[in-house]
């Protein structure tokens, strides 16, 4: 199973590049980047109950609801903002800049991230091979957008 991880992940990062540039022409043809989140957002959330739903899922107790440290409840928010900003960026800049751009960003942060073990993630140092590629990964970014 482990061999498919890296195929799985592949195809999500695809699935994001084609969503978000279908949900940013639906804010532009809305003619509100934010109302094409929100119903971006909404049809999200009521595949994701279903699945819930179908899986049979158990759902938690109200007790370990409430053990869910405060910060975590910022995930929305910050979800919020970044496909916001997609849908608002892409239609000015096209999907493959702002996806060179975003995964960039991703990338960054993810390496700090992991440097750190933040949010209880297995930590991986940075060190001279990654400061490298996070390098690479950059001018290769510059070349996309800056032809």
């Amino acid at each position: 199973m482990t061999h498919l991880l890296p195929w799985l992940a592949l195809s999500a990062g695809a699935a994001i590049a084609v969503q978000a540039g279908m949900n940013a022409r639906l804010g532009v043809v809305l003619g509100n980047t934010m109302l094409g989140t929100s119903i971006a957002f909404a049809v999200a959330c009521l595949v994701s109950l279903l699945v819930v739903v179908l899986q049979l899922a158990r759902l938690p107790d109200f007790d370990r609801v409430g053990d869910v440290p405060n910060y975590l409840w910022l995930g929305g928010v910050i979800s919020a903002f970044g496909v916001g900003m997609f849908y608002f960026l892409i239609p000015r800049m096209g999907v493959g800049p702002m996806m060179a751009f975003a995964l960039t960003g991703q990338i960054i942060l993810a390496v700090i991230c992991s440097h750190f073990g933040w949010f209880d993630q297995p930590v991986r140092p940075i060190n001279t091979i990654r400061l490298i590629g996070l390098l690479v990964l950059i001018a290769g970014v510059s070349l996309i957008y800056w032809e």
